[in-house]
């Protein structure tokens, strides 16, 4: 393996707003020689995700900041290509924190990677960056331990034709009730309708919200998945109904403000509603993950349940298509590919 050149993406400084190219380093090393109990990657594909963009920032959160000078977190899959461990075999495809890079090295154990193998026949590869991935995990605990839905009750999902929405809408329909997303277009409204099957999507960038909810959800709001804060977090506030649950997500249209995060001005509707706000952090589920992967690939192989993928090729290209997240032009699971399969 020292053959070969291992590429890299570091984080060079920590962004002031919106990440920017001097905010990168492209470096390139060999990929060392390894010893007992641990393998070579060869990435496959990363999966870009808006938590990125905290990550990036100084200060405590539920996991610690990117280093300057390390490589860029990043979740990914790949395959394995040299191996010194009995826990995978040349030729296994695996999936874990395998870092914005060409390929990773170290122990087959190593708990920050956490890598577990995947099975390529049961599912496409980026669907396990989708929805058998982080973000399906996100959404499909999200909505079920911390929004507790119940048949008959009205969900709404911002960010909806995203990873994390696209999962949310479609599980929620499983358990049977009345989904309405809102997105940015009308493609993606159309595609939250007709391919994933939502009851209704509002069109943030062209209809009022405040009407939608009003339109679309006339016995208001029981449960909602907020993806994107701001704005529409307070709009969605003044629609909920009595013991009404809000799901915080993510806040993607806070990420890159220079000035102090907005929060919700409407917040006293949880008073009047004796309603609940509550977090949601993937890692919190990791030992439950292969529950919510069963079920999801059973509706998959049924074809109740579909994913969209956007993906971009190149890892030169990882600057610009971390961009994309935070301009809303992608559609679907944002995926970087690096290398072929």
């Amino acid at each position: 393996m020292t053959a070969n050149m291992n590429q890299q993406v570091q984080l060079a400084a920590r962004p002031v707003g919106m990440p920017k190219p001097s905010d990168w380093n492209f470096t390139s090393e060999p990929v060392r020689e390894i010893g007992d109990g641990e393998i070579v990657v060869k990435v496959l594909y990363l999966s870009l995700d808006p938590a990125m963009r905290g990550w990036m920032n100084e200060g405590k959160s539920y996991i610690r900041p990117v280093a300057i000078g390390e490589v860029m977190r990043a979740g990914g899959i790949g395959k394995v290509v040299a191996s010194k461990s009995p826990k995978f075999a040349v030729g296994d495809t695996v999936s874990g924190g395998l870092g914005v890079q060409q390929y990773w090295v170290g122990a087959a154990n190593d708990k920050t990677a956490a890598l577990y193998k995947v099975d390529p026949a049961a599912a496409p590869l980026p669907a396990y960056l989708n929805a058998l991935g982080m973000p399906g995990m996100t959404g499909y605990f999200g909505l079920l331990d911390v929004g507790m839905p119940k048949a008959g009750e009205t969900v709404v999902v911002s960010g909806a034709a995203g990873a994390v929405g696209q999962t949310v809408g479609q599980v929620a329909k499983h358990k049977g009730c009345r989904v309405v997303g809102i997105a940015g277009g009308k493609d993606k409204c159309d595609f939250v309708v007709n391919e994933l099957g939502f009851d209704a999507c509002i069109d943030y960038k062209n209809e009022s919200v405040k009407d939608g909810l009003k339109t679309h959800c006339p016995n208001g709001v029981d449960i909602y998945f907020d993806n994107v804060g701001g704005d529409i977090l307070d709009t969605v506030l003044t629609r909920i109904n009595l013991k009404a649950r809000i799901i915080i997500c993510g806040a993607i249209s806070q990420y890159n403000n220079t000035a102090p995060v907005k929060g919700p001005a409407n917040y006293l509707s949880l008073l009047v509603n004796r309603a609940r706000m509550e977090g949601i952090v993937v890692f919190d589920y990791a030992d439950r993950y292969p529950v919510a992967v069963a079920e999801m690939a059973k509706w998959m192989k049924e074809g109740n349940f579909r994913t969209r993928e956007d993906i971009v090729q190149g890892l030169e290209n990882f600057p610009d298509a971390l961009l994309m997240l935070f301009e809303g032009k992608n559609f679907g699971k944002l995926v970087l590919q690096v290398a072929a399969e």
